[in-house]
């Protein structure tokens, strides 16, 4: 299979009317679909069940997105038997043709693309460009993991040895558990999936209850792909119940995972259990949130830095594990740049995501309360600036919200929040910020903006995170050129979209034959 180099799919332009009206258009016609009825997947076959998973709209909370069948203990421990018993055929499947699916599967998202947002903008509430952000990087995923495995698949160089052959490959391990969120309900989910898939193992796919519209359209572009059946097993279900069922499972090899530090640390212990019957580790790709920051060094574009602070902080509503929810400023520059902040934040109009205002609503009820209930901690922990409410209409809308002169140990300093809410804390001077910003249990991602270039340098070798970025928000990242992933407790530094990706789904072997005259 001979592909193009790698390039990454360019995020649509809405403001082109062609666009906008092709995505309106869209989402007209997902609104005559809405309401039905999914089952779980098990080894092609379709399975109803009496349990629903609700999928609402948050810009609607009365509008049904879709009914789920709800897996089971025993539905669960079926797909992890099913998936075992296809992964001794896949895994023999040679790397190009399994590459190939993906290929087709990224062809069809394509083609798919308008309709893909629309869901991702009903069921997610997720504006025009995010929508189409998250659908393009699925696209990225798909093209960069079909290359990626035929350069893992290709002679690998190993040093010469005299009176040996020595040939090492790459092979697939087995059943993984897929558990993707419902904040890149697309990307992650796709990513995740077709990392193990292309790599020649096979997968049960645990959709976020939140989204699980996503994953069904991802088994129906794989179906069309023509990927076999059992390869891919699509298991809505409960965390409690279903999720544990899986992780813990003998036949599980390994588990991929993005969500809240709290479950992810769950899933690493509970995955470390060597269950009866167990002849492995399990591996465990954890990708666990953040608390990321962004520092404004005295000698920064003040303008730039207000701008890139407010783009990180409030895109999709701050619900990024990647958003900049404090920012710590030189005292030099901070009054001029709380004003500055204060002024693109009074611009910003919140609205269902449908009619693709600049912030749509939260993902739902518990992330509204839980978002509420913050914005009350910070109003005894800072001085608030704007915000700070919640705002009328029949979904989960939330205003924008700043805290100023906010203390490095609050626990608005401290806690993931995951919603529209910004601390800005004031530094002495640029040490005291790089130490205010590694002052967390987290290393996700970060920035700093400033034109003094040794003081770039400083941050590049001592600001402790995964992906940093310097003059720029900390959000977006590229798959290909931002290998995404962070230390800590924001995960185990997996690099989604980079070249060291496939290996976690890999093992290598070794075969050394003696050369004999």
């Amino acid at each position: 299979m001979k592909l193009t180099p790698f390039k990454n799919e360019p995020i649509l332009n809405f403001k082109d009317p062609k666009n906008h009206a092709k995505q309106v258009k869209a989402l007209q016609e997902v609104q005559q679909k809405l309401g039905k009825k999914y089952p779980l997947i098990i080894g092609g076959e379709e399975v109803y069940t009496d349990n629903l998973i609700v999928s609402y709209n948050p810009s609607n909370k009365d509008e049904v997105i879709g009914e789920f069948a709800k897996a089971n203990k025993d539905l669960a421990v079926k797909a992890v038997e099913t998936a075992a018993a296809k992964f001794e055929e896949w895994k023999q499947v040679p790397a190009e043709k399994r590459a190939g699916y993906i290929i087709k599967a990224a062809k069809i998202a394509k083609r798919r693309r308008f309709e893909i947002n629309a869901w991702m903008i009903l069921e997610a509430g997720k504006n025009y460009v995010e929508a189409d952000a998250d659908t393009a990087e699925a696209i990225d995923f798909l093209e960069f993991y079909a290359r990626e495995m035929l350069r893992y698949d290709s002679k690998q160089p190993i040093t010469k040895v005299k009176g040996e052959e020595n040939e090492l490959v790459y092979l697939p391990i087995g059943v993984w558990t897929v558990i993707p969120p419902w904040n890149f309900p697309f990307a992650i989910l796709v990513g995740m999936t077709s990392a193990a898939i292309v790599t020649g193992n096979t997968v049960v796919l645990k959709p976020s209850s939140d989204a699980p519209m996503m994953g069904q359209i991802f088994n129906e572009i794989m179906k069309e792909a023509g990927l076999p059946v059992g390869v891919l097993n699509f298991v809505p279900g409960s965390g409690g119940e279903v999720g544990d069922t899986l992780v813990g499972h003998p036949k599980t090899r390994a588990i991929a995972f993005t969500g809240s530090m709290a479950v992810g640390i769950h899933i690493n212990k509970l995955a470390a259990e060597v269950q009866e019957g167990q002849i492995w580790l399990k591996r465990v790709i954890a990708e666990m949130g953040g608390k990321d920051g962004i520092v404004v060094d005295g000698e920064a574009d003040v303008d730039a830095a207000a701008e890139g602070v407010v783009a990180s902080a409030f895109g999709f509503q701050g619900q990024k594990c990647s958003a900049c929810s404090r920012v710590i400023v030189d005292q030099k520059v901070y009054d001029k740049f709380v004003n500055k902040v204060q002024k693109l934040v009074e611009q910003i109009k919140v609205g269902p995501a449908r009619e693709n205002y600049q912030m749509g609503p939260v993902i739902g009820a518990s992330a509204e309360k839980t978002i509420l209930e913050y914005i009350e901690i910070g109003k005894n922990e800072g001085r608030l600036l704007n915000g700070g409410k919640k705002v009328s209409g029949n979904g989960y809308f939330i205003e924008p919200t700043v805290f100023v002169d906010v203390d490095p140990k609050a626990r608005i300093s401290q806690e993931e929040i995951f919603g529209p809410v910004l601390a800005i804390l004031k530094a002495k001077d640029f040490d005291d910020a790089l130490k205010i910003a590694n002052d967390t249990v987290y290393g996700l991602t970060g920035a700093v903006y400033s034109k003094n270039k040794k003081k770039l340098e400083r941050a590049r070798k001592e600001f402790f995170v995964g992906n940093l970025y310097l003059n720029r928000k900390c959000t977006g990242a590229l798959v290909g050129g931002h290998p995404f992933g962070g230390f800590n407790l924001s995960g185990t530094d997996s690099k989604a979209g980079g070249r060291d990706y496939l290996l976690l789904f890999l093992q290598a072997k070794l075969t050394s034959k003696k050369i004999t005259k």
